[in-house]
C-alpha cells in the first residue's frame, strides 16, 4: 500500500512538473514572438480622474502603476468629444468627421465598413489572437435587425475573433450581452424586441410609471425600465437575457480573465480591447465600492474602474505574461457629471476637477472635450516617465502596423510608435478634433476653434460647446485653461491655420459652414 502511495506521488510530481515546463515553454514563445496588445478604452473619464494626473478625495492606485512605471501623456487625445466617433478613429485610422459620424442609437446598422481596413483586420493578418470585451457602440446587423436571430455584421465582421459586447450604451436598449453576435442565455419563447420611436402597449416606462424607479432621471432617460433604471428607449421582452447592471463590471471582468489565460496558452500573440463601461451612466458600483470614493456614484464607478486594471494587471502577472503585453490605456472622451440622472456627481464634486482644470469636457470643442487620459505600459520595454508628445487614438493603427511589421497604412493615422514606446518626444504636428460634428484645428503649441454659420448652444443638458460666432485661437503651453482668446491680437497666424485647416479638412456641409471672413 505504501509503495503503491510513493508512485502515485512520484506520477503526481512528474505530472506537476511536466505542466510547470509546458507553461515555461509556452510563456518562452510567447516572450520571443510579438507582444500581446491590450487596449484599455474607458467611458468619459477625465484627464484629471486619476491621482496620477491630479484627482482630489480619492486614489487611484492601479492605473496610477500604469502612469507612473509607463509613459503618461500630458497631449493625449480621442478623435471626438463623443463616443462613437472617437471609438471608430481608434479602430480605423480614420477621422470620424469625414463620415460625419454622431452618436448612435442601439438599433443603429454597423457603420464600420466590413472591407475597410482596421486595427484588428491589419493585427490579425499579422498573426493575432483579436478579441473585444466591454462596450460597442459602432452599430451592428442591418437598420431592421432582428435581435432573436444571429446578428451581423458586428465586430467579428471587421476583424474581430472573439466578442463580448453591449450593443451601445449602459443607458441604452438593448440591455443585453452579445457574443459573437448571438444574444446571451435568450429565451425564444420570449423574444427581444427594440424600438426607438414607440413604446410597447403595456409595457412600463419611466413617465408613467415612476413608482418603479430606483434612480432618478433628469433629461432623455425616461423610457424603458430596466432593473429599475429608466432608459434611452423603449424594449418588451428577453427576460433571461437582461444584463445586472451591478455585476456589469464583474462580468466584463471575467470575460477578460478567461480570454487571457487561455490565450497565454498560445503562441500565437492577442489583440484585446477591453471596452470598459465606468464611468458612463448611469453609474452603478457593484456594492463593495458603493461610498468609497465620497463623491458619489461617479466617483465610486472610477474606484470600480481601477480595480478593475489591478485584476487585469494580476491576471498578465499569473499567466507570466506581463513582459510582453503592451497595455494602453484611454477614455473615448472628456468628462461629463450630470449626464441624464441625477446622482450627486455635482453635489460631491468638491475640489476634484475630472477634466483636470483644462476647458469644457464631453461634447465640447474646447480641449477638455477630447484630450484625455493616454497611457503606454509594458514592462521591461518602455520606462516610465511623463511625455509632451502630441498623439491620438488615431495613430493605433499606423503605430501598432509599426510595432508588429504591418506595411498596412491609413492616410489619416500617424506613426507614432517611438513616442509611444518613450523612445522619443516627438508625435504628431497637428490634428483634427471634432464635438458633435463640428471640428478644430491643433498645430503645435495652438488650437484654432473656427467661427460656424448658425452655431447654437446645447442648453438643454447645460454643457459649454463654446462661442462659436468668432474665431477662437488659444495657446495651449500658455494658456492650457483656455482662457485668452488670442485670435484679435494674432490675425496673420489665425489666417495661416485657417488655411491649413479648411485645405486639411476639406468641404464643409450647409450645417457645419465656416465663417471665413
Amino acid at each position: 500500500m505504501r509503495r503503491f502511495s510513493l508512485f502515485i506521488t512520484i506520477l503526481s510530481l512528474l505530472a506537476l512538473i511536466g505542466c510547470q515546463k509546458q507553461t515555461t515553454a509556452n510563456n518562452e514563445t510567447q516572450k520571443d514572438s510579438k507582444p500581446n496588445i491590450i487596449f484599455v478604452y474607458l467611458d468619459d473619464l477625465g484627464y484629471g480622474d486619476f491621482s496620477a494626473n491630479g484627482a482630489k478625495g480619492f486614489t487611484t492606485p492601479n492605473i496610477d502603476y500604469l502612469a507612473n512605471n509607463g509613459i503618461n501623456f500630458s497631449n493625449g487625445y480621442a478623435s471626438s468629444a463623443t463616443c462613437t466617433p472617437s471609438r471608430y478613429a481608434a479602430l480605423t485610422g480614420v477621422y470620424p468627421w469625414r463620415n460625419n459620424l454622431k452618436i448612435l442609437p442601439g438599433t443603429a446598422p454597423l457603420i464600420i465598413d466590413t472591407k475597410q481596413p482596421t486595427v484588428p483586420k491589419m493585427l490579425k493578418a499579422s498573426g493575432y489572437n483579436t478579441a473585444i470585451i466591454g462596450k460597442w457602440h459602432l452599430g451592428l446587423g442591418a437598420a431592421d435587425k432582428n435581435w432573436n436571430e444571429h446578428i451581423a455584421p458586428g465586430p467579428n465582421e471587421v476583424g474581430f475573433d472573439y466578442s463580448y459586447i453591449m450593443a451601445a450604451t449602459q443607458d441604452r436598449v438593448p440591455t443585453v450581452y452579445i457574443k459573437d453576435g448571438d444574444v446571451v442565455n435568450l429565451d425564444k419563447n420570449d423574444p427581444i424586441e427594440v424600438n426607438y420611436k414607440e413604446k410597447f402597449e403595456g409595457e412600463p416606462n419611466a413617465i408613467d410609471n415612476p413608482e418603479l424607479l430606483t434612480m432618478e432621471w433628469h433629461h432623455g432617460h425616461n423610457q424603458a425600465v430596466v432593473n429599475g433604471i429608466p432608459r434611452i428607449g423603449y424594449m418588451k421582452g428577453g427576460k433571461a437575457a437582461l444584463w445586472s447592471d451591478v455585476d456589469m463590471a464583474d462580468h466584463f471582468l471575467a470575460e477578460v480573465k478567461t480570454y487571457i489565460k487561455e490565450k497565454a496558452q498560445e503562441e500565437k500573440p492577442f489583440f484585446l480591447t477591453y471596452t470598459m463601461q465606468q464611468p458612463h451612466v448611469p453609474r452603478t458600483p457593484h456594492p463593495r465600492f458603493v461610498g468609497k470614493s465620497g463623491k458619489g456614484p461617479r466617483g465610486d464607478v472610477i474606484l470600480e474602474a481601477d480595480w478593475c486594471v489591478g485584476e487585469l494587471l494580476k491576471t498578465l502577472r499569473e499567466a507570466g505574461i506581463e513582459e510582453n503585453t503592451m497595455i494602453i490605456f484611454s477614455s473615448d472622451n472628456g468628462p461629463v457629471l450630470n449626464d441624464g440622472y441625477n446622482d450627486d456627481a455635482v453635489e460631491l464634486l468638491g475640489d476634484h476637477s475630472p477634466s483636470g482644470g483644462l476647458r469644457g469636457g464631453k461634447y465640447s470643442l474646447y480641449d477638455a472635450g477630447t484630450h484625455v487620459p493616454f497611457i503606454t505600459y509594458w514592462k521591461g520595454k518602455i520606462k516610465g516617465g511623463k511625455s509632451n508628445a502630441l498623439v491620438s487614438q488615431l495613430d493605433l493603427f499606423n503605430s501598432l502596423a509599426a510595432l508588429v511589421g504591418s506595411e498596412e497604412r491609413t492616410n489619416d493615422s500617424q506613426d507614432v510608435l517611438s513616442a509611444l514606446l518613450g523612445e522619443s518626444t516627438e508625435g504628431r504636428k497637428s490634428i483634427i478634433l471634432e464635438a458633435t460634428t463640428r471640428t478644430s484645428y491643433r498645430k503645435g503649441d495652438f488650437v484654432l476653434i473656427p467661427a460656424y454659420k448658425g452655431a447654437k448652444l446645447n442648453k438643454k443638458v447645460n454643457i459649454e460647446l463654446g462661442n462659436h460666432d468668432e474665431i477662437q485661437l488659444f495657446n495651449l503651453k500658455e494658456d492650457p485653461f483656455q482662457q485668452n482668446n488670442i485670435a484679435p491680437q494674432n490675425p496673420d497666424l489665425v489666417k495661416q491655420l485657417l488655411g491649413e485647416f479648411v485645405q486639411k479638412r476639406g468641404e464643409f456641409s450647409k450645417t457645419q459652414e465656416l465663417i471665413l471672413k
